[in-house]
């Protein structure tokens, strides 16, 4: 059967398309990870979870952001089209955003095109503000001193609705694309927080015609966009088509061979480099693991513990990883772990020296060594304080009581105040002989079993009974959140260099939010709030280690570990540098399609 000469050319045409179509398919870059944690949404004024917030920092962006190469780090502008006049008195901060930055498109938008202005990142602020959305970043903010945000926030907290037109006095759009913040005090480091997606903009009509639907929403300038979202299993980002152009540009240091290298291939390359984004929630460690080991991900963060031995014996790659070209990156981590004692629950919270004797004999029992050892496998240091490691405030040369592991003492301890085995069942009881059963909240995951036991067979050294109670993650922060716990295990990751962030988990205004173990210390609010306005320095540090001395005094923490992360990549992934502070980072690596195998 022959073809006509137009019906040929046709289906050549139809050929060629297809041609073209798989060449094209062929060519997207795609980066395929996997949370071990499940995520709780997407608003970034409400989330507070680190894995909900890896997802926001690559969707709403800030003024500010991070030099990525630059070490220990370096501010730079990121919507903002300079670095911000500042006042000397460092009360009056001035930022300009570039023009021309759009929001991805959105059906809230009604077809057209929605350009970033100045009244975004006020009405952003705002919103950290609105007693409805119970912001965990509010304590925080608020302490800035923000010249009127405090008031607004308390008409609405006496009934009226949260008035987003009133102008306040501290933060005020001058024009279209100027704001200003003015501050009631001295704030040195208050550029910092204009570098979290916290205060990335949003378009205030997304936020209204998504209402209580906004964490499933998340519409932003930044480098990607939300295109699909299985709740606590699978997240997928696409390139940003109204991303503006941005280039790879850093100021990494003189002697750092590897940024250097990697400015040198990547300067002037368009950002993002990778088209898409495949995020699964894996949270068992093994599966995780192996995943990663098939090739199904690209990337594997914070390697399990159970096969550091099996990945970096000796902190080494593995020679049969290395064969397959497997990169490693091994950094310390600014982060602390940390039990979490609910200090208005009737058993283990309290502040009469029975309560804090219970407390500090079950820190004083925890073998912070052998969690080092069996559970972490080596990769972990002792923590001694709240602060992390990398951030102001943090002393590596510091020893305190939070790093001892003394049985004697702690049963000791137990034995003076009360807390004995009144009935000879081998249980302690209460000083008033009631019972005495501690609850720990924990997750299903490999490693929190393998902490469970542990401090599980802790706890039975001291004679404490001790049981667990399982949920998801998500599940379990929300009962910390709303203080529906006794004890509850968990990590904190600094977000920015100063330390001042990490004492906010024991600030009184932010109880119910950062402040998990509802700790009330007048002493200690006092010297937070001295922490503000001084400038980095000796007298700075002072308040810095009075804080921990009542942290260690009161211990509504027990602090655990700074641990030591390391991340596995396959060669094909080019560009991956662990961040000490921020969370974005998909648009700074490419994949190099060349050394990726074929999908089977």
């Amino acid at each position: 059967m022959s073809l006509s000469r137009p019906l040929r050319a046709l289906l050549l045409a139809a050929l060629a398309c297809c041609t073209t179509a798989a060449a094209l398919a062929a060519e997207t870059k795609v980066l395929r990870y996997a949370f071990p944690v499940a995520e709780t949404g997407f608003d970034p004024v409400q989330v507070s979870d680190l894995y909900s917030r890896i997802i926001t920092a690559h969707i709403f962006e800030p003024p500010l952001g991070y030099d990525h190469l630059a070490r220990p780090f370096k501010l730079r502008p990121s919507t903002a089209a300079a670095m911000p006049e500042v006042s000397d008195d460092f009360r009056s901060f001035t930022f300009r955003i570039r023009p021309g930055i759009y929001f991805a498109d959105d059906p809230a938008f009604k077809g057209k095109p929605r350009e970033l202005t100045a009244q975004d990142y006020v009405y952003a602020v705002k919103r950290v503000f609105d007693p409805k959305l119970k912001s965990p970043a509010q304590p925080g903010l608020e302490e800035e001193k923000i010249i009127g945000l405090a008031e607004l926030r308390e008409a609405a907290l006496k009934g009226q609705p949260f008035d987003y037109d009133r102008e306040v006095e501290g933060l005020r759009a001058l024009d279209r694309y100027t704001f200003r913040v003015q501050l009631r005090e001295p704030r040195p480091r208050h550029l910092y927080g204009w570098a979290s997606d916290v205060v990335g903009a949003v378009a205030r009509e997304v936020v209204e015609a998504y209402g209580d639907k906004i964490m499933e929403h998340p519409v932003g300038t930044g480098p990607f966009r939300l295109t699909e979202w299985r709740r606590s299993s699978r997240m997928a980002l696409e390139r940003n088509p109204r991303y503006r152009e941005v280039v790879y540009d850093a100021q990494p240091n003189a002697d750092d061979a590897e940024g250097q290298a990697l400015l040198q291939r990547f300067k002037g390359r368009r950002l993002p480099m990778v088209d898409r984004v495949e995020i699964a929630v894996i949270e068992e460690s093994q599966p995780r693991w192996l995943a990663f080991l098939n090739g199904e991900q690209d990337v594997l963060e914070r390697l399990p513990n159970e096969f550091v031995d099996q990945a970096v014996p000796g902190g080494t790659l593995a020679p049969n990883l290395a064969k397959r070209g497997l990169q490693m990156f091994r950094v310390p981590g600014a982060d602390v772990t940390l039990t979490v004692f609910n200090m208005e629950d009737p058993l283990v919270g309290g502040y009469t020296p029975e309560k804090v004797a219970l407390r500090r004999a079950m820190a004083l029992g925890t073998d912070i060594g052998r969690e080092i050892q069996l559970v972490r496998r080596g990769q972990a240091i002792p923590a001694q304080s709240i602060m992390p490691p990398l951030t102001s405030g943090y002393r590596s040369d510091l020893r305190t009581e939070m790093s001892a592991f003394d049985l004697p003492r702690a049963k000791a301890l137990l034995d003076l105040y009360g807390y004995i085995d009144r009935n000879g069942d081998g249980w302690r009881e209460q000083p008033d002989g009631q019972p005495l059963v501690l609850e720990m909240k924990t997750q299903s995951d490999q490693a929190s079993r393998q902490l469970d036991e542990l401090w599980k067979k802790n706890m039975d050294a001291l004679g404490l009974r001790a049981v667990l109670k399982t949920a998801q993650w998500p599940e379990n922060l929300k009962s910390a959140r709303s203080g529906r716990f006794m004890l509850w295990r968990v990590g904190s990751s600094a977000g920015s260099p100063d330390g001042q962030g990490s004492l906010e988990r024991a600030y009184g205004a932010s109880v119910g939010k950062g402040n998990l173990a509802r700790f009330a210390l007048p002493a200690f609010d006092r010297v937070y709030e001295q922490l503000n306005a001084l400038p980095d320095g000796p007298e700075r540090q002072a308040l810095f280690d009075q804080a921990t001395k009542l942290l260690v005094a009161y211990a509504p923490y027990r602090v655990h570990v700074h641990r030591i992360l390391t991340d596995l990549a396959y060669p094909w992934v080019v560009g991956y540098r662990r961040a000490p502070f921020w969370l974005d980072w998909w648009q700074y690596v490419d994949i190099d399609p060349a050394r990726r195998p074929a999908a089977p």
